[in-house]
């Protein structure tokens, strides 16, 4: 690998679109990514906008661009530890855990079947739970399992690699490094959902009936834990009233100070998950203000006109749980000035979009701004799609593809 090779941190969406793009144009590429899997918050989600697509239509499509082109070597379970150097000759150092499973795999799933040990399934934000060996997901690139090791019993262990008659369970898998010399990095590591332990007045994540927006993907999309049904988490019934709770923690001093830009539009696309799943249910959402940027206006004008959808200005104050599960909800209605406690059977907090590295340090040297995004493209690394704002999958991918061009620009340059 020389300095005309390009560095992508991230394999979500933007980072896939900074690698295909840049590798297309002729350019070697190493697309590092943290979990076992690339497609990032997009492979979690049951639907995403424009078209309402599931993560598979748009994902699949990449995944056979970066099977198709060897230009690109893809690095899972990876993250960059080290940079040294300068622009157009950076030595890149990653770290990379033992997955346990090699390319031997076939997917064919003996090895969860023969484990025991099950522990809370991070792909579904611990609303599920998996075994210790596992598919990381139902379309996921690579097509490998995972076994951890460490989360089980060597006897458990032996009678897991025993039970893969092709030799794919690797015992003495063990963490590595690699360094890369390359000319450019594309830092797109992604957001993560600000932590609901923080809302101490909604519950701080400690009340059943309360879960995030990222939650309510997972419990709608097919390959969730429910199998797509709306059933709420305290005794798996369909919920026949569900309110959003919008800007939780966002556009608030004690929280997260900006707008995440996307979440109204997702709240109001999760409107349309309850009324396709439990017809007869109501639903209010609480707002401050309700964003519907550019194209997104049709869409809110059109789920705004459901006659089971409640759209009411004002902020929720507290929540608190029943010994029923029933949530109430202490809100005031900014534009009567009336404060009352409602009862739903589940709530739904819009819960912003945080950039993954926020409160941690990075190996590259850019600017962050206070909240963590990356504020600018310094010295060769170039940030792409939500490390430097929030925004949704389109704006994302177009993110990517300039990021692309500006790496391939140092590059060039050297």
């Amino acid at each position: 690998m020389s300095g005309n090779a390009i560095l992508v941190a991230g394999g979500g969406f933007s980072g896939i679109t900074a690698a295909l793009e840049a590798a297309e144009l002729g350019y070697e590429v190493i697309l590092v990514e943290k979990n076992p899997y690339l497609g990032g918050r997009v492979a979690q989600l049951n639907q995403y906008f424009p078209k309402l697509c599931p993560p598979s239509c748009g994902l699949e499509i990449q995944f056979q661009r970066i099977r198709n082109n060897p230009r690109i070597t893809v690095l899972t379970m990876a993250c960059v530890t080290k940079v040294s150097g300068q622009t157009g000759n950076f030595d890149v150092t990653v770290s990379i855990a033992p997955r346990h499973v090699n390319e031997k795999c076939t997917m064919c799933d003996a090895c969860a079947e023969a484990a025991k040990t099950s522990v809370a399934c991070e792909f579904d934000l611990g609303m599920g739970m998996r075994k210790v060996a596992f598919k990381p997901n139902v379309f996921a690139f690579p097509a490998r399992y995972v076994f951890e090791k460490k989360r089980c019993s060597e006897a458990e262990a032996k009678t897991i690699e025993e039970s893969c008659k092709y030799g794919a369970i690797d015992l003495a898998d063990k963490a590595r490094e690699q360094t890369f010399n390359v000319g450019a990095i594309v830092w797109a590591t992604g957001w993560k959902p600000y932590d609901m332990a923080k809302l101490t007045n909604l519950g701080a994540g400690k009340l059943t009936n309360v879960i995030s927006n990222m939650q309510m993907e997972r419990l709608c999309a097919p390959n969730g834990p429910t199998g797509g049904l709306l059933l709420r988490p305290s005794d798996k019934t369909p919920p026949k009233r569900v309110a959003f709770v919008q800007c939780a923690g966002s556009r608030d001093e004690n929280h997260l100070n900006y707008c995440s830009y996307i979440c109204c539009m997702a709240s109001l696309k999760q409107v349309t998950y309850v009324r396709a799943r439990v017809p007869e249910a109501r639903v209010t959402v609480y707002y401050i203000d309700l964003r519907a940027p550019g194209r997104y206006q049709k869409f809110l004008e059109k789920v705004s006109a459901d006659p089971y959808l409640s759209l009411v200005k004002g902020k929720v104050a507290e929540l608190s749980q029943s010994a029923s599960g029933t949530v109430l909800a202490t809100v005031e209605n900014v534009e009567t000035g009336i404060k009352n406690i409602e009862e739903f059977d589940l709530v739904v907090l819009a819960t912003g979009m945080q950039p993954s590295t926020a409160g941690q340090s990075v190996a590259v040297n850019v600017p962050r701004d206070e909240e963590g995004f990356f504020i600018a493209d310094a010295q060769g690394v170039i940030a792409a799609g939500c490390a430097k704002q929030p925004l949704d999958v389109m704006r994302s991918a177009q993110s990517g593809t300039g990021a692309a061009l500006k790496a391939i620009q140092t590059v060039a340059g050297r």
